[in-house]
């Protein structure tokens, strides 16, 4: 399923016009990336946790030369699913 898909589905759940649900999914998303820049965790009662990890800067290798690079520190995203996803999925 892409956005768009999503936002049909959306639409035709909650019996509002594509552009509404557009503008839901685009608003939900946005605080979701906004929360998670300052630091915060987005839980979602039954859907899931989505947090943010430091990954510390470390030494790789180019896969085609074996040189020695340096990879830097970043922030990384992480999702963990809720019970009632999982049970859903299984």
């Amino acid at each position: 399923m892409n956005k768009k898909e999503l936002i049909e589905s959306i639409a035709d759940a909650a019996d509002i016009s594509k552009a509404d649900a557009e503008k839901a999914l685009n608003g939900t998303l946005a605080t979701i990336a906004e929360t998670l820049k300052k630091g915060d965790k987005v839980t979602l009662v039954g859907f899931g946790t989505f947090s943010v990890s430091k990954r510390e800067a470390r030494t790789g290798r180019n896969p085609q030369t074996g040189k020695a690079i340096d990879i830097p520190a970043r922030n990384i995203v992480k999702f963990k699913a809720g019970s009632k996803l999982s049970d859903a999925v299984n």
